[in-house]
């Protein structure tokens, strides 16, 4: 059986999905795309055999030969897709965020739930990647003892000029909310955000770097750099300690090479190359389950907390001070 997906939101990560679904993975064909700019729509969907370009999101979901949807448009629309999507009862899988707000992530877990069924993944890719995954089963099998802390760093080489200093925190930082949550199998229960002393490559506007510090419900933190403009490419790091070992991510280069008294690794120009094979590897997760009707991977759950730790985040780094987390009480449908 082949999935039949509706794509709503075609620019960078949107054409980088139609190109997995159409050129890597198995299984699923693109019938249907749409995007802000019809225009840019009308290109993708042509180079697509078949592919029908639809006026909006909303008529996209309503096309009876759309059996599954990706939602990758801008983060305020994404609450209206997702719950159209449940509405159609039509699975879907929307790139982070689930919401923009606290309440927007409410009424798509109330949605859900009276549904009785999870119809939502939302993309974040880290849970895929072989690196993390090896850490996770390096502290499940107790290899390490009981987590302690978890040291996380996320740096660009830099940053386009429409990028504001929140979005350090709400399309930076996220990642290495969800993917701590991920590896602790905890949730975040306050955090607090320092400013370290500022880079000079930062534009005038933003706050660059952020030091963020997270305590857990078990008593873990967590610590995560943010360095937008750090030049020499994209780096992500990595460690859990643990009671009576560590577990740290390796660094990404595939070989080292000697030469003229040196040595030298390639490093990541950015998150398509550093995470293509997590990216790969979930959307094919995601079409087999969409396929067999199921849900699977980060839940609307998923998408809730981390959204609401980044507010929570935001809140520390307007006012200095430390902020709790308030979660709503977990629905049975994600335990």
């Amino acid at each position: 059986m082949t999935l039949n997906v509706g794509v709503i939101g075609v620019g960078m990560i949107g054409q980088d999905h139609i190109r997995r679904l159409t050129q890597v993975l198995s299984g699923a064909r693109v019938v249907a795309v749409t995007d802000v700019d019809l225009n840019r729509a009308k290109a993708v969907a042509g180079e697509l055999a078949g592919a029908r370009i639809h006026e909006n999101g909303q008529d996209l979901i309503g096309d009876d030969d759309v059996d599954a949807v990706i939602v990758a448009s801008w983060g305020p629309t994404h609450e209206e897709y997702v719950l159209a999507c449940i509405a159609a009862g039509k699975q879907v899988f929307c790139e982070k965020p689930l919401a923009t707000t606290r309440e927007a992530c409410e009424r798509i877990l109330d949605a859900e739930t009276k549904a009785g069924r999870r119809l939502v993944m939302v993309g974040f890719m880290r849970r895929y990647d072989d690196g993390y995954r090896a850490m996770k089963d390096t502290i499940a099998r107790g290899d390490i003892g009981a987590p302690l802390m978890f040291h996380s760093a996320h740096r660009n080489a830099t940053v386009p000029g429409h990028y504001v200093s929140d979005m350090i925190v709400n399309d930076t930082c996220v990642h290495d909310v969800d993917i701590a949550r991920f590896l602790l199998d905890t949730e975040i229960v306050a955090a607090r955000v320092v400013k370290p002393r500022r880079n000079s490559n930062a534009a005038d506007h933003l706050t660059d770097p952020l030091f963020l510090l997270f305590e857990t419900a078990d008593g873990a933190i967590v610590d995560v750099e943010a360095s937008i403009n750090i030049q020499f490419g994209y780096d992500i790091r990595g460690e859990v300690v643990g009671e009576s070992g560590t577990v740290e991510l390796a660094e990404s280069a595939a070989v080292l090479v000697k030469r003229a008294g040196g040595y030298a690794g390639r490093i990541p120009e950015d998150w398509r190359e550093r995470f293509v094979r997590a990216y790969d590897r979930e959307l094919q997760e995601w079409v087999d389950a969409a396929t067999a009707g199921r849900s699977t991977g980060p839940s609307s759950w998923d998408g809730y907390a981390a959204t609401v730790v980044c507010d929570s985040a935001l809140a520390a780094l307007r006012s200095g001070e430390r902020v709790e987390v308030s979660l709503r009480e977990q629905p049975e449908l994600y335990r």
